[in-house]
Parts: C-alpha cells; sequence; structure tokens
C-alpha cells in the first residue's frame, strides 16, 4: 500500500514511522510512505502558507494555493483510484471497521492541517473525505495522520507475525479485548485464571469471550447497545444484562 500526508512538518511523520509495526511493514517492502510540504509549492521568499480570515477573528488559515498544489503533487503518486482524506474535527469518526475499509485500498492520501484550519475550497476542490479520530483539538492533523497508518498498516497483510493477532484486537467484533496474563502464573498475590491454565481451547474461548463482552459492557455500552454482535457474544450480553436487572430488582 501506498500513502502519501501534505503535511508542513514531513519530519513529525517519517520520524515516528521508523519504529515498531510501521517500521517494519515500511522496510519489508509492504508500505510505502510519503510526504509532500505545501511550503514547497509557495512563491514568495518567506515561504507564506497561511493568512488571516476573511470575516476577522484568531488564528490564521491555510491558503488554497499552496495547499491544492501539494495535494495534487502527492495525489500524482498515488495508485488510480486513491482516496484522499482530510483528518478535520469536522469529520467522520475513525472506527476500526474506517480501518479495514482503508486498508483495502492501493493508496491513500491523509492531509493535516493546522492554524485555525485550511481554506474551504481546498476541501471541496481537493479531498473526496474527512475523518477525525476523536472530540478534542490537537495542534495539527499530523498525530491523526500517525494514528490513521499505524491502525491501518496492522490491517495489511504480511505485516503482522501472526495474521490471527489483528482479528482479536480491541473492536475487531464490536468488542473490547479480553484480559491477558503471561508468566509468573502468581504475581504479588495475584493468580493468573485456572482456565487459561487448563489447556482446556473450547473453555479456554469461551472464557475470553465473556470477559471481552462483560468489560465491553462496562466500559463501553455505547459500543454494544443497539449493534448486532455475534450469536454468541450477544447471548452472553443478555445475560449478563439480565443478571444486573435481577440485580437492581433485588436492591429495590
Amino acid at each position: 500500500m501506498q500513502i502519501e500526508v501534505v503535511t508542513l512538518f514531513p519530519p513529525m511523520i517519517t520520524g515516528a514511522l521508523r519504529f515498531g509495526v510501521v517500521g517494519r511493514a515500511i522496510e519489508s517492502g509492504r508500505l510505502a510512505v510519503g510526504t509532500e510540504d505545501p511550503r514547497d509549492h509557495t512563491r514568495d521568499v518567506h515561504r507564506t502558507v497561511d493568512d488571516r480570515p476573511y470575516g476577522g477573528g484568531p488564528g490564521m488559515v491555510l491558503k488554497p494555493e499552496p495547499m491544492l498544489a501539494a495535494i495534487r503533487a502527492a495525489a500524482a503518486r498515488l495508485p488510480e483510484g486513491s482516496l484522499r482524506v482530510c483528518l478535520s474535527a469536522q469529520g467522520e469518526r475513525f472506527t476500526q471497521a474506517r480501518a479495514r475499509e482503508l486498508a483495502a485500498l492501493a493508496g491513500l492520501m491523509l492531509v493535516a492541517g493546522r492554524y485555525e484550519g485550511m481554506d474551504e475550497r481546498v476541501i471541496e476542490l481537493g479531498i473526496d473525505r474527512e475523518i477525525s479520530i476523536g472530540d478534542y483539538v490537537l495542534s495539527g492533523g499530523e498525530l491523526p495522520a500517525l494514528a490513521l497508518i499505524d491502525a491501518v498498516a496492522r490491517l495489511l497483510p504480511g505485516v503482522l507475525g501472526d495474521e490471527r493477532s489483528s482479528e482479536f484486537d480491541s473492536f475487531s467484533q464490536g468488542l473490547l479485548d479480553w484480559p491477558h496474563y503471561t508468566r509468573p502464573e502468581v504475581f504479588e498475590g495475584l493468580e493468573v485464571p485456572k482456565v487459561l491454565l487448563s489447556g482446556n481451547h473450547a473453555d479456554i474461548e469461551r472464557w475470553r469471550l465473556a470477559q471481552a463482552v462483560r468489560r465491553t459492557w462496562q466500559r463501553r455500552p455505547d459500543l454494544v447497545l443497539g449493534q448486532v454482535l455475534p450469536p454468541e457474544a450477544q447471548r452472553l450480553l443478555n445475560e449478563l444484562r439480565a443478571a444486573e436487572a435481577d440485580g437492581d430488582d433485588d436492591r429495590g
């Protein structure tokens, strides 16, 4: 897969991508990531990429000329049919389902904004989709771009050592992950659950699913309310909710 990032700070992208799963994906040739700096498409000595907003107000706005020129230069390096994404607070929320969708593409462009935002004509002329990684404010789109690259890269074939790893990640099946344990068997008085030591793989899988359902319901009920879960997960959730309801009735 090929990804191009339009950013005023290319070293933020290239520096962070040298490590971990993404770094190995790049080294193996399964992922290529390039950058395009809008400052390289300016014509004045100061390499100006921003200006005051029409209508007044605080901050500065990214100018359309260098931004669109950078987007078009980056697009020329991408395969046909690649998606142009702007990281924006106004975008749709990024989810694991979105990550899988993007990982199926041959190419992807990520546009990282700065300051108060960019001229709306950049969005209208050069962007296919806007995506947000959460309901909070960051100084620019570089960190969201890195988060998106990481989420997408681990879904590419051959990137993870064990292909099953991404299948059991949190959110992959609409649930949070179950608790994980490793040696020693007892640590500071806390023991590994006996079922994980039993060697009974069917019991272990049932325990893991039950833990994932319980953890999701307790910590992120929004992930399962109104959603269609796999049949066994739905059965466990129904049992959990029924038990809680019985407990509420008893306390009443």
